[in-house]
């Protein structure tokens, strides 16, 4: 995904079930939560991770994981 300096960047990741583990985005090795900065959303196996208006600093892998399972962009 690429984004422009005050951009919001939009990450998704589909799971083939519904699942009770917890599932976890990350920038780099930082476990990202929902606040003013970041919106995650769930609906069903939908997961979205939105970050809103990045900066320079915001730039670093992305990775989402489910128990031993994980997806990186």
């Amino acid at each position: 995904v690429s984004s422009c300096e005050g951009e919001d960047a939009v990450f998704e990741c589909r799971l083939s079930q519904e699942t009770t583990q917890d599932a976890q985005w990350f920038l780099g090795d930082v476990p990202l939560q929902s606040n003013e900065m970041n919106e995650i959303r769930v609906q069903g196996t939908r997961h979205t991770l939105i970050l809103r208006k990045v900066t320079l600093e915001d730039s670093g892998p992305i990775s989402f994981r489910v128990g031993q399972h994980s997806s990186a962009a």
